[in-house]
């Protein structure tokens, strides 16, 4: 009985609802300063699940990047750069499976988590595949700031979007440095710059090398600002939509649609509510039938139990 009541919950309860939302992990580390907030350490760890506006707050509250993003008690100097980097090749599950992560992105995240003065991990930030993620910590870093923001300017590079406004995407070394050099010429004193900086396939450029890994763009991104001698913080997150390893299901419903396009079949067509009645029916009817191949079973079992007419007359001893 077991197994049928298997087959008959699966069948029942409408796809989707026992799946598990999809988590991302996000890393924040630096060697310019030092954390001296109460709840922030080195090498700390949230294993809470939260979303992209609380990681934001988790950001500027437990590691510290009030000091430099917002206005107010400043208990350091400002950093020069802060640099958020939004990827798309880690899952959560990956931190636990090496064998779909990324060595050199896995190995690279370790190592700055390990080695600098201030680092803490996010494992389990909820992933969504309708909000854009740079969008949602910007916005959430302003909000968590208020009328207490400090942040010098905000540059987008790569593939990020701000606004539904789509931006040209350009190589990432060659991208930070002319940011660099522009903000060398300015001289923001005083104020910390955010640079956002995002893979992904959402644009196609040419002046883009595709062959590069996210490990070799981040890599490439640290040795640029090193090089020019800024103090920085780097805050890594992943973003399922930008994912290749794990397309999104819009991405999945167009390249099926675009593939029977291009063989030739043009009469794809949803399931509409015809459609959803006949499929209800069907899965009542094989439920049903399943019962009563169970009863037919049972009653012919208790026919087959042959019983005595008539019994013997117990002897006399």
């Amino acid at each position: 009985m077991v197994p049928l009541l298997v087959l008959i919950v699966a069948l029942l309860i409408p796809n989707g609802v026992l799946s598990i939302p999809s988590t991302v992990p996000a890393f924040l580390w630096s060697s310019h300063y030092n954390l001296v907030s109460d709840n922030g350490l080195k090498e700390s760890v949230n294993y809470q699940v939260i979303s992209p506006k609380d990681l934001a707050k988790s950001v500027l509250s437990e590691a510290g990047w009030s000091n430099f993003l917002c206005k107010g008690k400043k208990f350091q100097d400002p950093l020069d750069l802060a640099l958020l980097f939004v990827g798309g090749e880690l899952q959560s599950s990956d931190l636990s499976l090496n064998k779909h992560a990324n060595s050199a992105l896995s190995d690279l995240l370790k190592d700055s988590f390990v080695r600098s003065n201030t680092s803490m991990a996010f494992p389990y930030v909820a992933a969504s595949e309708d909000v854009n993620l740079e969008d949602s910590l910007v916005s959430g870093f302003a909000e968590a700031c208020g009328d207490d923001l400090g942040i010098g300017n905000v540059a987008f590079l790569g593939s990020c979007s701000m606004g539904n406004g789509n931006q040209e995407e350009t190589a990432a070394s060659h991208s930070v440095q002319g940011y660099l050099t522009k903000r060398m010429e300015k001289s923001h004193k005083g104020k910390t710059d955010l640079v956002v900086f995002c893979t992904g396939q959402h644009q196609a450029s040419k002046n883009v090398d595709r062959t590069q890994s996210e490990g070799e763009i981040l890599s490439e991104l640290i040795s640029s600002v090193e090089e020019s001698g800024a103090k920085y913080a780097v805050l890594y997150v992943s973003d399922i939509s930008r994912s290749i390893q794990y397309p999104s299901y819009r991405d999945l419903q167009r390249f099926l649609a675009e593939s029977a396009t291009g063989n030739g079949s043009t009469n794809f067509t949803g399931c509409d509510g015809v459609c959803q009645i006949k499929s209800s029916l069907l899965e009542g009817l094989l439920v049903g039938l399943v019962l009563l191949i169970i009863l037919i079973s049972g009653l012919c079992c208790m026919m087959g139990i042959d019983t005595p007419t008539r019994f013997e007359a117990p002897q006399d001893s």
